[in-house]
């Protein structure tokens, strides 16, 4: 079938209205609803549309949760200020998820129970899948605007969950291919941290399409998120007769910054490569511009007024809501999933999940996260998206370009 393309260039149009109001493994089956789940709330004749959020405002998740959810609060004020969705207006309802699956699990029943029709879970697997059951079991779209674990699919979460992240398969590959085919290097040493997902996920796929390409793989180490002791690590690496071209390092803050600094301190410079969880200004502040250099990341957009001119209107209307300028990318995340969901809902002519889900599958959507369309569920709904390479220098961010990688590993 031939998919409806939408874009948001209409919908930032409509943004000078705003300025007036507000100055992983093997896929296994698919859950199905049981016996005692929680179920939607019934349909009433309400004049709102709520759709619930269980962002991670505490925790180790919350420095891409919370700028997420600033993004999805000023879409739904975009929306309503233009006449809402279905005749009625949207009202986004947060619990905050503090970093605790459990927690997050338990507000998703919350905010289904309060009558959301569709549900965001955070911006992982780990964290996020909890609330992703519990949408599917109550026949919600659930979406996470940022999980990147293949296990965040439809044949493991159910036939109406998605993520609007790349997967690690294309993240992955997307890192090899760029170190491998334009930065030229030939050897790595990876260092994975075992303690989610997906950072796993991600070191494995990289592995695969490295080596598929012709690079070799010196060394696959480990550590765990809060050890904050990467000494061991770091004698391996200096013991190493012949040096690699380059480090992978799957890791995440706050212990990804402590990582770098002590690689940089005992004076190895080699080059750093990684995904989307550098795309964090408290990474930039933690290795500073002595020790922030020559690193890499894949990551899911560029914030700049260059990027695009749906970007600068964006960036414009953000600063006239919020008073500044966004601290970081994770914003548009929350706002692409909220449009994404609402415009699901117009296609459909309903908040029905079913109907949303199959609206979701047929559109090509174009985002301030880049161009995105999805497989159908018997897929996985995979996402089909390219990714955004950033090069750090001095502890500054900036844009290489847009890479899709060639070959991408199976999940």
């Amino acid at each position: 079938m031939k998919k409806q393309l939408w874009s948001f260039t209409i919908v930032l149009v409509l943004l000078s209205l705003l300025l007036t109001a507000c100055g992983g493994g093997a896929a296994t089956q698919a859950p199905q609803p049981q016996e005692g789940a929680v179920t939607a709330a019934p349909s009433t004749d309400s004049d709102k549309i709520i759709i619930g959020a269980a962002f991670c405002l505490t925790g180790i998740q919350a420095p891409l949760d919370e700028p997420a959810l600033r993004g999805a609060q000023l879409a739904v004020d975009v929306i309503n200020e233009k006449g809402g969705v279905l005749g009625k207006k949207v009202e986004l309802i947060n619990l905050d998820g503090k970093s605790d699956p459990v927690t997050v699990g338990n507000v998703a029943v919350q905010l289904i129970q309060q009558g959301a029709k569709a549900i965001i879970t955070p911006s992982d697997f780990d964290f996020g899948s909890p609330a992703s059951r519990e949408a599917q079991k109550a026949g919600l779209v659930g979406i996470s605007p940022a999980a990147s674990s293949p296990l965040f699919s439809s044949t493991v979460l159910g036939d109406k969950q998605f993520t609007m992240s790349m997967w690690n398969t294309t993240m992955g590959a997307a890192a090899a291919e760029y170190a491998y085919n334009v930065l030229g290097y030939r050897s790595v040493y990876v260092v994975t941290d075992t303690f989610i997902d997906y950072t796993k996920s991600l070191s494995r796929y990289f592995i695969v399409a490295f080596k598929n390409l012709g690079g070799e793989v010196m060394f696959e180490d480990t550590y765990t998120q809060g050890a904050q002791d990467f000494s061991a690590q770091l004698a391996r690496i200096q013991a190493l007769e012949k040096k690699p071209d380059f480090l992978y390092i799957s890791s995440y803050m706050p212990d990804l910054g402590m990582i770098i600094r002590t690689i940089r301190e005992a004076g190895i410079d080699l080059p750093i490569v990684g995904g989307d969880s550098y795309d964090d200004p408290g990474l930039f502040e933690a290795v500073g511009a002595e020790y922030g250099s020559n690193i890499y990341f894949t990551t899911h957009s560029w914030v700049s007024p260059d990027t695009s001119p749906e970007m600068k209107q964006f960036l414009d209307y953000y600063k006239a809501k919020y008073g500044s300028d966004p601290d970081a990318m994770w914003v548009v995340t929350g706002w692409d999933v909220v449009n994404i969901l609402t415009k699901a809902m117009e296609i459909a002519g309903s908040t029905d999940g079913a109907a949303m889900a199959k609206a979701m599958e047929d559109t090509e959507w174009n985002l301030l996260t880049g161009k995105l369309d999805w497989s159908d569920a018997a897929s996985g709904h995979q996402t089909n998206k390219e990714a955004a390479i950033v090069i750090l220098t001095e502890g500054k961010p900036s844009f290489w370009g847009w890479y899709r990688p060639a070959v991408i590993p199976p999940p």
